[in-house]
């Protein structure tokens, strides 16, 4: 199981999502959240879906693809205009792409069940890091017989130590072959990806979501006093916070249950995990079971998500239940 057709694909398609989702996000320089609506985002979202999906679908016919979206929304009267700003932006990377095109890639992504071998997409990953210009992610990974067995993940405005002062990287990876780091501005590889080595908690870096519906900032409080982590969180969106685990640039990636009905989405997760671990780090839930990917387009079978470079793993899972989380 080599997969090195299915990684180039990967790579390829989450590079091209990538272009088109900084072009929509550079509309929003000029802008402040407060005066813009969501619809640059909306049309990123949908173009990234289209970009990738098309370049599986060409490459993979068969192979089933779990993403966030369909093209329903856009085959609405009342949504034309948003419609054409998707197939425009699609045409910059696809430039005979027709209409009816677009929305069928979109709708490539529509698969539910679980199935032997199948991908899964999250086309942007941290909505609202994305309107304010902030961090988001291009999240791809392909899942066979339960297991994620390869990903690549783009974050077009994260900076990694050690790989160049240039904005924009995508981390990519193999089962049993690690992950490598890769420049989006001009494709190379720039680096091994490695998780830290650091186990003492005053060294300790945890990040953790901005929004508080998508974790427990107070959960994670409870759990840093714990272990005795001193210094103050690193918040950031998307799955940019697997990359920065697996990076070495921070410890710990904590996603805490918000509320006991919540369960996560497949596509928030594969793609992160399989860098973590290949980078050398766990991923577990917060039982510390593994994550089960054979239930279709959510863990049902798990509750959270914890992240770590694996030298405290075991504490971090002591220290939840001794906070009451669960």
């Amino acid at each position: 199981m080599n997969l090195v057709q299915e990684l180039d694909t990967a790579i390829a398609a989450v590079q091209e999502a990538s272009v088109l989702c900084r072009r929509v996000q550079a509309e929003l320089e000029n802008a402040t959240l407060e005066k813009v609506d969501r619809s640059p985002v909306t049309v990123a979202d949908f173009g990234s879906q289209a970009i990738v999906c098309s370049r599986l679908r060409n490459t993979f016919p068969s192979d089933p693809i779990i993403a966030e979206e369909n093209a329903d929304v856009l085959r609405s009267k009342d949504n034309l205009g948003l419609a054409d700003r998707v197939v425009k932006e699609v045409r910059h990377i696809r430039p005979d792409a027709t209409k009816d095109e677009v929305f069928e890639w979109i709708d490539y992504g529509g698969s539910q069940d679980y199935s032997n071998r199948f991908w899964t997409l999250d086309p942007i990953d941290g909505t609202k890091g994305f309107l304010r210009g902030d961090q988001y992610a291009i999240a791809l990974a392909l899942i066979q017989d339960g297991e994620v067995v390869l990903a690549a993940v783009g974050c077009p405005n994260l900076s990694i130590t050690g790989a160049g002062t240039v904005p924009g990287i995508l981390v990519a990876a193999r089962r049993g072959l690690g992950a490598q780091i890769h420049s989006l501005s001009d494709h190379n590889i720039v680096g091994q990806a490695s998780v830290s080595s650091f186990s003492d908690p005053a060294n300790l870096r945890l990040c953790e979501s901005v929004e508080a519906m998508h974790t427990s900032h107070s959960g994670a409080e409870k759990i840093a006093s714990i272990l005795g982590i001193t210094a103050d969180p690193v918040r950031l969106d998307s799955q940019a916070k697997y990359a920065v685990v697996a990076c070495g640039d921070a410890e710990m990636y904590l996603r805490l249950p918000s509320h006991r009905r919540y369960v996560e989405n497949i596509w928030d997760h594969a793609g992160g995990s399989l860098l973590v671990e290949e980078a050398g780090g766990v991923v577990t839930d917060i039982y510390g079971e593994k994550l089960d990917f054979s239930k279709g387009h959510r863990l049902e079978a798990n509750r959270g998500v914890i992240v770590s470079n694996g030298q405290l793993h075991d504490r971090l899972i002591e220290a939840i239940r001794e906070a009451g989380i669960g």
